[in-house]
C-alpha cells in the first residue's frame, strides 16, 4: 500500500477539498485525485462521495481514517527518530534508580566498547515514567519493571533476587537460610519501592502472628543500605544494589525460605512502532553485564 496515497486521503479529509489538499501537499489536483482513486482500488472501497460541490467522506472512509492517520503518524515518528539519531548520534535511555545506580556504570563501559562513536543520555525516573517516556518518544530505550503498555516491546533482562541483607557480623550471617518468623528478633528497615514484588514482602509481614519491628521506612535504596551498614537494622534489598558490599564482606545476603521465589524483575523496553537493528545485541550486552554482578540471575541470550 502506497504511503503517498494514504497521505493524500488524510489531507483531503482534513481540508475537505482536493484543491486545498493539493496546495498543502504541493501537488496538482489531478495528482491528488489519482492517488485517492488508487487507494480506493486497493481497498476496494469508495472513500469520498461528492454531493453537489461538497466532498464528503463515506462510512467506509470514516472506518479507515483512524488506521490511515496512525500509519502517517508512525511513519513521521520513525522518520524523525532516524533523523534525530543521525543528527545527534545520541541514544536516550530512561531507567529506574536501581539500574541507574548499580548497573549503568558498568553497562556504559561495555556499550562504549561495542559502539565507540555512540553518545548516550541517561535519565533516572520511576518505572511508570520510564514507560511513558518510551511510549511518547522521549526516550529510545527504557529499563522498567511491571510494564503493561501494549505498544511497548519488553524484553526481560534482569532478575535480581530480593534477599535479607544484614551486617556481616550479624548473628543471622553465621548460618544458612532462616525462617521469616525470626525477623521479630531484630529491628527492620523497610524499603518501599511500590512494585508488586515489594508488595509481596509487605503482605508476608502482615500474615505473621507477631509483626516484625519495622523501625525505619524509607523510599531510598541507598538510605536503607546505609542504615544496615551502620548496624541500626536489617532489611530486604535486591542483591544488585549491594554487590560491592557483598564482595567486600561488609554485608551478607541471607535466604529467607518464604521469599526464595521473589525477585526484582527489570525489562528493556522500546516502542513497537520503531524497529531497532541493534536491539537484540543490546539485550545480549545488558544480560552479560548483569550476569557479572553478584546476586543477579544471568538470563542467557537466545
Amino acid at each position: 500500500m502506497n504511503i503517498d496515497n494514504i497521505e493524500a486521503f488524510v489531507f483531503v479529509n482534513h481540508f475537505g477539498s482536493i484543491n486545498k489538499a493539493s496546495k498543502a501537499l504541493f501537488l496538482s489536483q489531478p495528482s491528488v485525485t489519482s492517488r485517492i482513486k488508487s487507494l480506493e482500488r486497493e481497498l476496494d472501497a469508495e472513500l469520498f462521495r461528492r454531493v453537489g460541490r461538497q466532498l464528503t467522506i463515506t462510512d467506509k472512509g470514516m472506518e479507515f481514517l483512524p488506521f490511515a492517520e496512525n500509519i502517517i503518524r508512525t511513519m513521521k515518528k520513525g522518520k524523525a527518530h532516524l533523523q534525530n539519531m543521525e543528527e545527534k548520534n545520541e541514544i536516550t535511555i530512561a531507567c529506574s534508580g536501581l539500574i541507574s545506580f548499580y548497573l549503568v556504570p558498568r553497562l556504559m563501559a561495555m556499550f562504549k566498547e561495542r559502539f565507540p562513536d555512540q553518545k548516550f543520555r541517561i535519565m533516572t525516573e520511576t518505572s511508570e515514567t520510564v514507560a511513558r517516556m518510551v511510549s511518547d518518544g522521549e526516550a529510545d530505550y527504557g529499563f522498567a519493571s511491571n510494564v503493561s503498555q501494549t505498544k511497548l516491546n519488553a524484553e526481560r533482562v534482569i532478575e535480581s533476587p530480593i534477599r535479607l541483607i544484614v551486617p556481616s557480623d550479624h548473628p543471622f550471617a553465621d548460618g544458612g537460610a532462616i525462617d521469616i518468623e525470626r525477623l521479630v528478633e531484630t529491628p527492620i528497615v523497610f524499603f518501599e519501592c511500590g512494585s508488586l514484588d515489594w508488595t509481596m514482602v509487605h503482605n508476608l509481614f502482615l500474615s505473621l502472628k507477631e509483626q516484625p519491628d519495622i523501625q525505619y521506612e524509607v523510599d531510598s535504596m541507598e538510605s536503607a543500605k546505609g542504615i544496615i551498614l551502620n548496624r541500626a537494622a536489617i532489611g530486604f534489598l535486591p542483591e544488585l544494589s549491594v554487590y560491592r558490599e557483598l564482595e567486600e564482606g561488609s554485608l551478607a545476603a541471607i535466604d529467607v525460605s518464604a521469599l526464595s521465589h521473589v525477585s526484582l524483575k527489570t525489562d528493556l523496553i522500546h516502542h513497537n512502532d520503531i524497529h531497532i537493528d541493534d536491539f537484540d545485541e543490546m539485550v545480549a550486552i545488558i544480560r552479560k553485564a548483569a550476569s557479572q554482578r553478584p546476586g543477579v540471575s544471568p538470563l542467557s541470550y537466545i
